[in-house]
């Protein structure tokens, strides 16, 4: 007990202190984090055949060793893929945004330009960068299992001030905006959410179970199950919208009707 008493007061003692406490910190972080969907298993083969891809349509913009890429003015061509996840290159390739066509305020999304084996294998190899979010797994896709009450709930309460509460998307500032997430296939809302790929907000587990995902993917579903009961949509953007289509087709009836008579009068 003296001997112990004596070390107290060592000056090395206060640093053992501190990096102990951040051992155990960083231990119950790990143990009591929330899990991902899914953690993907690759082989090193998918990882070799990804980097080959990388190099081949990628590299470009990204940099040889995925870290980014900036311009002789400092603008950036593509940024970091180390950290980024399966997930986000199963999105962004999946949906056909990557490799982009052309340089712009976001990349559109277009036909896929890699197919499914092709874009596995690109996504083994950024996961293998480092750590981050996974391809979700089926169970958190499946919308029989999904709630689409609550999942309106969640998007409207999360999602509906950029994505419309009808899911059809709208204008952002710069020249950016929310897509449509109405008839967007299951696994690209959920690996959107995990990853907030251009403008979007990251809502990780820590925000919205996958439970929460699986009933939002559900309420989109039903909303494109559902369609427009009320005729047609002219955009879901509300009765602003209804209102400017109801004034144009009435002003251009009364147009035409002026010349009309002012023809007939002569």
């Amino acid at each position: 007990m003296k001997a112990l008493a004596a070390r107290r007061h060592h000056p090395m003692a206060l640093l053992v202190i501190l990096l102990l406490a951040l051992v155990a910190t960083g231990g119950l972080y790990a143990a009591l984090q929330p899990q991902a969907a899914q953690a993907e298993a690759y082989t090193d083969s998918e990882v070799e055949q990804g980097r080959a891809l990388f190099l081949a349509n990628c590299a470009t913009c990204h940099g040889l060793d995925a870290a980014g890429l900036s311009d002789p003015d400092g603008q950036t061509l593509g940024p970091s893929l180390i950290g980024v996840g399966a997930a986000a290159v199963d999105f962004q390739v999946g949906t056909g945004r990557m490799p982009m066509q052309a340089s712009g305020a976001q990349a559109r999304q277009k036909p896929q330009q890699m197919n499914e084996e092709q874009t596995r294998q690109l996504a083994a190899y950024v996961a293998s960068l480092g750590p981050g979010p996974s391809v979700p797994d089926e169970e958190w896709l499946d919308t029989s299992k999904g709630n689409a009450e609550r999942g309106g709930e969640i998007f409207r309460m999360n999602c509906a001030m950029c994505h419309n509460a009808a899911g059809a998307g709208g204008a952002l500032t710069r020249g950016k905006y929310a897509p449509p997430v109405v008839g967007v296939e299951g696994k690209h809302v959920y690996e959107a959410m995990d990853t907030g790929p251009q403008n979007m907000p990251v809502f990780n587990e820590t925000n919205l179970s996958p439970e929460d995902k699986r009933d939002v993917i559900t309420y989109l579903e039903t909303l494109e199950e559902t369609g427009s009961p009320g005729g047609i949509s002219l955009g879901s953007l509300g009765p602003v919208t209804e209102g400017l289509y109801a004034w144009t087709i009435i002003l251009s009836l009364l147009l035409g009707a002026a010349v009309w008579l002012g023809a007939k009068a002569k």
